[in-house]
């Protein structure tokens, strides 16, 4: 970039928005450079977040033999002592990968990138404080990605050591003899549920009465069942009232007296945007109390016309495949390329121990918009691929619109569930009907199955709702 001051695009961030603007850009013919702080590309999504915490969970479970313990039994381990070393070696391989991949895509798109922070001289300048000094560029256009970072309140003692956030963790993984996680959202969840694959004790603390409210709470009802029973401690409806560090561990001191003791406390209660260094003030722009910033939907231009925003920063559903699609769209509409059709169902992956998965509307969703609808469930171990692979937990949920038997929502819990949820996903899409999978072959045996099997739990209903003969595929069924 030596010499060349003035960018078509200007991005703050390469995480999945970033990366995916950039590319979009420069496909257009448009001069675009990345901008970010760490020493190699990637975002929070590389460095912290979805890749390092999903390669620690993959890790967890293959060391620890926890998809076999069906078979053999809890007992059962792959390696008996796992350590620090462990995780850190299988996440440096796989995060040198994806740097790797992502440095190949922008060059050979001809995206340049440059490490440093940027920060707002006014709406089109960005000053960036690089290692070789100073750097001005002007933009046409400058999209902000920069993602979020750890809620760090004043009042808890993170000390990188016992007492840590989930970025600090990552830094310097290892194995604790107890764990205490603060905050039952979907990265408290994630990590909590890792470790106690591990067969750490772990004890889990979250103020809210439920679980992730935003997913089917029939499915949530089969996971926390899951969770107690595998020996992890809820403590749901808690708050904590302040963290104590001693010699012998950090005790957490709940609101209502109890005190837990643990080797290792994870404060994982929210995020915020990571834009404080950016002086937004010098654009125009005012992120809000936790740092994220507001956009149009459609477009995801901020009040200033040039000037978007994508990703995490933006706040929910802050999800890395969301976020990709947000940064492309942004990047069309920048420069007036026709906007990317976006799907009405995104599906969400919560990547514990057991997966959740859901794309569409819950049945409290359905409930609360008067929806006629009727569900089908399907036990994972009903199905033979089950079986084989020793599932005794897990389940699949569909729910139907009545009368016109239209798939409205898919909702998964068990191993697979991510991958799984994408057929749900695509009938839905599509209008499909329950036609779809009663009609058709599904790979046997597979866990794909359970949606023939979860369909059929609702037409054994359905059926008995009317007198009348009701239509499937090329069939007439009368009672």
């Amino acid at each position: 970039m030596e010499g060349q001051l003035r960018y078509d695009l200007v991005v703050l961030g390469s995480g999945p928005a970033g990366r995916r603007a950039a590319v979009q850009a420069a496909k257009l013919g448009k001069s675009v450079l990345v901008v970010d702080n760490r020493d190699r590309v990637g975002g929070v999504s590389v460095h912290t977040g979805t890749i390092p915490s999903k390669t620690l969970r993959e890790t967890a479970l293959n060391l620890s033999g926890w998809r076999e313990r069906g078979f053999y039994g809890r007992a059962y381990r792959v390696k008996r002592d796992i350590s620090g070393a462990d995780l850190a070696m299988r996440l440096d391989k796989t995060l040198t990968h994806e740097i790797e991949v992502l440095e190949h895509q922008f060059a050979r798109n001809g995206v340049q990138t440059l490490v440093g922070a940027g920060r707002f001289l006014d709406p089109h300048r960005i000053a960036i404080s690089a290692p070789g000094g100073e750097r001005v560029v002007e933009a046409g256009r400058i999209l902000i990605a920069v993602g979020t970072q750890p809620f760090r309140p004043d009042s808890i003692p993170f000390d990188g050591r016992s007492i840590v956030d989930s970025d600090e963790f990552i830094a310097n993984p290892r194995v604790p003899r107890s764990l205490t996680v603060i905050g039952a959202g979907v990265i408290g969840l994630e990590y909590a549920t890792v470790f106690a694959a591990m067969d750490v004790p772990v004890t889990l603390v979250e103020p809210r009465r439920q679980l992730l409210e935003f997913i089917d709470q029939e499915v949530v009802e089969h996971l926390v069942y899951q969770l107690r029973d595998s020996g992890m401690r809820l403590l749901l409806g808690t708050e904590l009232d302040r963290i104590v560090p001693s010699s012998e561990g950090p005790v957490c001191h709940l609101a209502d007296g109890r005190q837990l003791r643990s080797e290792m406390v994870l404060y994982t209660a929210g995020r915020q945007g990571a834009t404080a260094p950016l002086d937004l003030a010098r654009c125009g722009l005012e992120a809000d109390p936790r740092g994220r910033l507001r956009v149009d939907p459609a477009t995801y231009q901020t009040d200033i016309g040039h000037i978007y925003a994508a990703g995490d920063v933006i706040g929910f559903p802050s999800l890395a495949a969301t976020s990709m699609e947000q940064g492309r769209a942004a990047a069309c509409h920048a420069f007036c390329a026709p906007l990317p059709k976006a799907g009405s169902h995104f599906p969400i992956g919560i990547y514990a121990v057991p997966e959740l998965s859901s794309a569409g509307l819950s049945e409290e969703a359905a409930r609360e918009q008067g929806l006629a609808y009727e569900c089908g469930v399907a036990r994972f171990r009903e199905t033979s691929r089950g079986q084989i692979m020793g599932m005794d937990s897990g389940m699949l949920k569909l729910i139907f619109a009545m009368p016109s038997r239209k798939l409205l929502g898919v909702h998964i819990v068990g191993e697979g569930a991510t991958e799984l949820v994408h057929i749900g996903q695509a009938v839905i899409e599509l209008g499909g009907t329950i036609d779809y999978f009663i009609d058709n072959s599904f790979n046997y045996p597979t866990l794909a199955e359970a949606y023939k099997i979860a369909s059929l739990d609702a037409w054994n209903r359905i059926r008995h709702c009317s007198a009348e003969v009701v239509e499937i595929g090329p069939r007439a069924i009368r009672q």
